[in-house]
């Protein structure tokens, strides 16, 4: 069994928190707007934040220009101990200007995170949450107590790997690359479970981290995932999205003929389906990853990239303590990750409008997670 209590230190309360909000754009303004409980609180506009970020980027630029001038220990330098390995290697020889590069990264989403967050009306901790979001994040905030951490999963983004990982360091599973059926919830210790004072503890007291991605790659990756391949997901979602969505050819009515199977949804019947539903009340598979770790409720210590894998799940594994030999899951060969084409030729697909009304469900994650929004100008896309 997996610990469930500690010989507590005084409870804090939690880490810096701040509450989940439900969002919806003004329709005909560029601003967004934060819904949560009865106060309303308005988000800066795109614009706005593209300056926060240019200038607090333009501020690290030169400080890296300082910091390569200085000799400052790396925050991914290696553990000690342990006989050589392949792994150890690709961790210990790495490019000093990569851990600037992580150390800029970090302090731009942290400075974008505590201006987003300090806005009114934003969460202040897990407790002001509400129930329906409360559960959902304590639901995907995974536990181990031996090295102390965190793990907010967010689906499409490594998360069966990380997965693996905590089963590998709890001794559930003998390493990260056995063969076997990952089971998403055994031999897992989440936070959900535990009792609210341990929660508190352990929001205080440990190393918490989450991974994300560019957030229209990961519904792609999600759309194309569940409706390509998985039957599960055709039947339960894919039947409904045909049936509500799908028109008649000349656009007169809905499409007639036999009961579908779900297996042909489009990306743009997908699309039109996510407008139509509540955020917080998604699929975890598409629900933006602000709703699932709710980074204004919960001070994360690091915020990896997708883009980055490799390099900033070796910081953490570093960061946590974790033997030497226990490594990052390679890549899987079958895996087919969604290209930079890829994504262009989805979203120039897409109705101008039904981008446009898409991306304020997910322009928490845009902007916390300093992602750029997509661009898909006719003359982008002819291109």
């Amino acid at each position: 069994m997996l610990p469930r209590k500690l010989d507590y230190a005084t409870p804090v309360n939690g880490a810096r928190s701040r509450p989940v909000v439900n969002f919806r754009a003004v329709k005909g303004s560029s601003t967004a707007v934060l819904r949560h409980g009865g106060s309303s609180a308005v988000l800066p506009s795109v614009l706005t934040f593209a300056v926060i970020v240019a200038s607090g980027g333009l501020l690290l630029m030169i400080e890296k220009g300082m910091l390569n001038s200085m000799d400052t220990p790396s925050p991914l330098r290696g553990r000690s101990g342990g006989g050589p390995s392949e792994y150890r290697d690709h961790r210990d020889h790495h490019d000093p200007g990569e851990d600037t590069d992580l150390q800029i990264l970090q302090e731009i989403r942290n400075r974008t995170m505590r201006t987003m967050c300090g806005q009114k009306g934003m969460p202040r901790d897990v407790w002001s949450l509400s129930p329906l979001q409360r559960r959902t994040l304590l639901q995907h905030v995974l536990v181990n107590d031996q090295h102390r951490f965190l793990y907010c999963y967010v689906p499409k983004v490594a998360c069966s790997n990380w997965k693996r990982v905590l089963k590998v360091l709890t001794g559930a599973l003998g390493g990260v690359d056995a063969k076997i059926k990952m089971d998403h919830h055994s031999d897992l210790l989440f936070l959900s479970s535990l009792k609210p004072e341990e929660i508190r503890y352990r929001l205080g007291h440990y190393f918490k981290f989450l991974f994300v991605r560019e957030p229209m790659e990961r519904l792609l990756s999600a759309y194309k995932n569940k409706f390509g391949e998985m039957e599960a997901y055709q039947r339960r979602y894919g039947v409904e999205i045909v049936k509500r969505y799908r028109k008649a050819p000349g656009g007169g009515g809905k499409a007639k003929g036999p009961p579908p199977k779900g297996d042909d949804v489009t990306f743009t019947e997908f699309v039109r389906y996510l407008l139509d539903e509540d955020a917080d009340r998604m699929n975890e598979h598409w629900m933006p990853a602000y709703n699932l770790c709710q980074p204004c409720a919960v001070s994360y210590d690091f915020v990896g990239s997708y883009e980055h894998l490799q390099r900033d799940a070796d910081y953490v594994l570093r960061r946590v303590g974790a033997p030497e030999r226990v490594r990052f899951p390679a890549r899987q060969a079958w895996y087919k990750p969604v290209t930079a084409e890829t994504l262009h030729y989805y979203l120039c697909g897409l109705p101008q409008k039904l981008l446009k009304d898409l991306l304020p469900k997910y322009i928490l994650d845009f902007s916390l997670f300093t992602y750029p929004l997509p661009n898909t100008t006719a003359q982008h896309c002819r291109h």
